[in-house]
């Protein structure tokens, strides 16, 4: 009778190491690409990695690392990973150029936008901007929409001189006091100039009459089509890692630091914080993470339309879709 009930656990055991083995191998593997290298905005994903809430659903995820928001779309485009983390501007130009790709969660409802000068500058509003130097780099999204900030500020433009310069070089312009301001990133450039031991202001274009949808995470559209409850899992693991990060920040850019120990803790906390204050606009307020308020994409649009010369006539629902949010 023993021998037979140790047979029988011993064959519960056996069935039950098997089904866990038959469940990992089972897990989907899923790449994310960041918009670039590792920072504050993406130590959260690493939070749900070390916690389990992405393996909780089924998901093996690896992490890349990225070169820049335009980037990571062609490299979704091409399917060279399963989600990439795209500004929603870049989402959109790709995508009405033909690029075969889709937001599923507005990862920053508000944009991170920001005019970034020295405090002893006194730019305090935008119209302090009126006889002063601003550094900004051709081409990019900020200085294409910043004539939007002009008008909706009521500025004279004449008055204000843009000085154009490489991106590295904006903030230690701001430093060596070259100019009295740049445009950039208010997770980013702010940060880099107060840790090297200055006092810097921002005025974010979220706060002066021009919001957009900040960052997204997106997939090209045949893997919506072809894998919809995966990209449901992933979405449903990555508001958990948000919700994780967003109790305990530090926790989340300590899970960072194991992947890549040189990071400035201090300096990625104060990034995330600032980004933590960005998931939501007016609009999308009293929502789950990573909802995209249709306010918000057809504002978004418009603006792409009038001041980045967007070419299309795709309305704003072809660039994004709340249909892998839970219920």
């Amino acid at each position: 009778m023993k021998a037979t009930m140790r047979l029988a656990l011993l064959a519960m055991l056996l069935v039950a190491t098997l089904v866990a083995a038959g469940m990992a191998a089972a897990a989907d593997k899923v790449s994310l690409r960041l918009n670039w290298y590792l920072g504050g905005l993406h130590t959260p994903f690493h939070l749900g990695v070390e916690r389990g809430y992405y393996r909780d659903e089924g998901i093996d995820l690896t992490i890349n690392e990225g070169r820049g928001s335009v980037r990571s779309v062609q490299i979704i485009g091409a399917l060279g990973d399963t989600f990439g983390m795209a500004d929603a501007g870049s989402l959109m130009l790709g995508a009405a150029k033909g690029v075969p790709i889709k937001s599923v969660f507005s990862l920053l409802g508000s944009s991170d936008f920001a005019i970034i000068s020295l405090d002893e500058s006194g730019i305090r509003t935008p119209k302090d901007l009126e006889g002063k130097t601003v550094a900004v780099s051709p081409g990019d999204a900020l200085t294409q929409q910043f004539p939007a900030v002009i008008e909706a500020n009521g500025l004279n433009k004449d008055r204000i001189k843009l000085v154009f310069m490489d991106p590295p070089a904006k903030p230690v312009a701001v430093m060596e006091k070259k100019v009295d301001a740049l445009l950039g990133g208010a997770s980013d450039q702010f940060w880099l100039i107060k840790y090297k031991g200055f006092n810097p202001r921002m005025i974010k274009f979220a706060d002066v009459g021009v919001d957009t949808v900040g960052m997204t995470i997106n997939a090209h559209v045949d893997t919506l089509k072809d894998h919809p409850d995966m990209v449901r899992r992933f979405v449903k693991a990555t508001i958990r890692s948000w919700e994780a990060a967003k109790q305990d920040p530090a926790a989340a850019v300590r899970a960072a630091l194991k992947v890549k120990p040189d990071l400035n803790a201090s300096s990625t906390e104060d990034q995330l914080r600032t980004n933590l204050d960005e998931l939501f606009s007016k609009n999308s307020k009293g929502q789950q993470v990573g909802y995209s308020s249709p306010e918000d994409w057809n504002h978004t649009l418009a603006l792409m339309k009038k001041y980045r010369d967007m070419q299309t006539d795709l309305p704003a629902t072809s660039f994004y879709t709340n249909d892998f949010m839970p219920k």
